[in-house]
């Protein structure tokens, strides 16, 4: 049987619907990106002085801001101990610098302030969503010490923020830290945060009851509700133990090894 003759317009048709494939339609491609435009066609127009300034204003609104935030993860007092502890932080600058504080500590209602420290860093953006962070820590309580920091700050897939962070004292001790954190959203408002926190020491020191190895952990659990998105007050319980030699200097010293206390607090930034 002779074959068909084949349709005319079939290529036609073939070639218009290539064209008018958009978006997700079309093939995954590896061509390089086109060159950035660098023609500043108003500049013969307006004045090339007026619209450098013009294209500054532009940037800055657009990316190249300076912005600043306030946050305080924690501001809580436990009722069963009359126990308090804060935790704050901030930052100023843009996309990639900025200078950030860090603030945090603890003490007891009566008995005045038990550990408190504070940091100031440089921030460096080195990859999407990390943080390379470089500065000082100053303890003020439970005895004034420096160290040298070095901290990486990221937020993973899922919305998972971890944090980890070495310090040097001015005497030669190399402490180092780890934290995460993770929000279940309930609902629009109710937010159920799981927490964790591990304290590392290089050597034991006695004085400050910390050993060697896994010296502390901290494991908690909030249930806040967000009034407003700044503004979310909370219920938890945290837990506290030392371990190892840190466990044998605390008992050395009369103090409790592990320690659990129902908390009530509020989280807010701005």
């Amino acid at each position: 049987m002779p074959e068909a003759p084949a349709d005319p317009h079939a290529g036609h048709a073939m070639d218009a619907a290539r064209e008018a494939q958009t978006g997700a339609d079309l093939p995954v491609g590896m061509a390089a990106a086109p060159p950035a435009i660098t023609d500043a066609l108003a500049d013969p127009v307006f004045g090339a002085g007026p619209m450098r300034r013009a294209r500054a204003v532009l940037a800055g609104e657009h990316g190249g801001s300076r912005v600043s935030k306030v946050q305080a993860d924690l501001l809580e007092w436990a009722p069963d101990g009359n126990g308090y502890r804060w935790e704050v932080e901030g930052w100023y600058g843009g996309d990639l610098n900025r200078v950030a504080f860090k603030t945090e500590g603890e003490g007891q209602s009566g008995e005045g302030v038990e550990a408190a420290e504070v940091q100031l860093l440089y921030s460096r953006a080195v990859a999407r969503y990390t943080d390379l962070q470089v500065g000082l820590r100053y303890d003020l309580e439970p005895r004034s010490r420096a160290y040298a920091v070095v901290a990486v700050d990221a937020m993973f897939p899922y919305w998972f923020e971890a944090e980890g962070s070495l310090f040097l004292s001015e005497t030669g001790d190399l402490l180092g830290r780890v934290e995460g954190s993770y929000d279940f959203r309930l609902t629009e408002r109710l937010v159920f945060q799981p927490r964790a926190e591990l304290e590392f020491a290089a050597q034991d020191i006695p004085r400050s009851e910390i050993g060697s190895g896994l010296s502390k952990g901290e494991f908690e659990l909030r249930l806040r509700y967000e009034v407003r998105r700044e503004f979310a007050p909370y219920v938890g319980v945290s837990y506290e133990r030392a371990f190892g030699r840190s466990a044998d200097f605390v008992r050395d010293a009369g103090h409790d090894v592990e320690t659990t206390r129902f908390v009530v607090g509020v989280r807010t930034w701005f």
